[in-house]
């Protein structure tokens, strides 16, 4: 069951302290699909219940897939030594919250780009992009060769959750396999409003059998 917790938007995140915090003896059982809020937000935090800004403008959080910000994906000789050939932008737009890249953008670089318009706010409905954004990061890698750049302003909430619905959908994770890879690799604290539509591709993806942790 997905449970509302409080915390902050992204960009208050960092360093404020997570006032729901549990006792180790709370933590969740691995091996149960009931996932709450308090459960994931627990995988975010240090000890201290602090959450902690990225460190880097981009980590290689899987294989061949890179999660970042808009400096290093509007930065295309950055990209080109990067070997990066897929881009994947989760904030398209432009606003002061968004990326305004698109694929005339890349033209002539030779790297293929997809744009998904999302706003970084607990109302925003991303989940209608999760098949979108894992198809394209699917065929993408499924040449050897090839490395894909999700990014948002920060890569911090929008382009991370992209990445964990990737990992659910195409690798079969549950939840909590894959966020924690994710934030194993990289600083990232998807709002709650998103961490609420993953519960829910959770919850479906195991009632109709497709996740491997079981």
């Amino acid at each position: 069951v997905c449970k509302i917790s409080v915390t902050p938007p992204c960009l208050f995140l960092l360093l404020q302290q997570n006032p729901l915090k549990t006792s180790a003896s709370n933590r969740f059982d691995m091996s149960s699909f009931e996932v709450s809020l308090q459960q994931l937000n627990d995988l975010l935090t240090d000890e201290s219940g602090f959450y902690s800004w990225p460190t880097k403008h981009f980590h290689e959080v899987y294989p061949r897939i890179y999660v970042g910000n808009a400096f290093v994906a509007t930065n295309v000789m950055r990209l080109k030594r990067l070997g990066i050939t897929h881009i994947l932008n989760a904030a398209e737009g432009n606003s002061f919250m968004h990326v305004n890249t698109s694929a005339e953008f890349y033209a002539g670089t030779g790297i293929i780009y997809h744009g998904i318009p999302a706003s970084d706010t607990d109302h925003f409905d991303i989940s209608v992009y999760f098949e979108e954004a894992a198809d394209f990061i699917e065929k993408a890698l499924a040449y050897k060769n090839k490395k894909v750049y999700v990014h948002c302003r920060e890569g911090y909430s929008r382009s991370p959750t992209l990445v964990i619905a990737y990992l659910m959908l195409q690798q079969n994770m549950d939840i909590h396999t894959a966020l924690a890879m994710i934030r194993q690799k990289r600083e990232i604290g998807p709002n709650d409003g998103f961490l609420r539509q993953l519960c829910r591709l959770n919850q479906r993806l195991s009632a109709e059998g497709k996740l491997w942790n079981k």
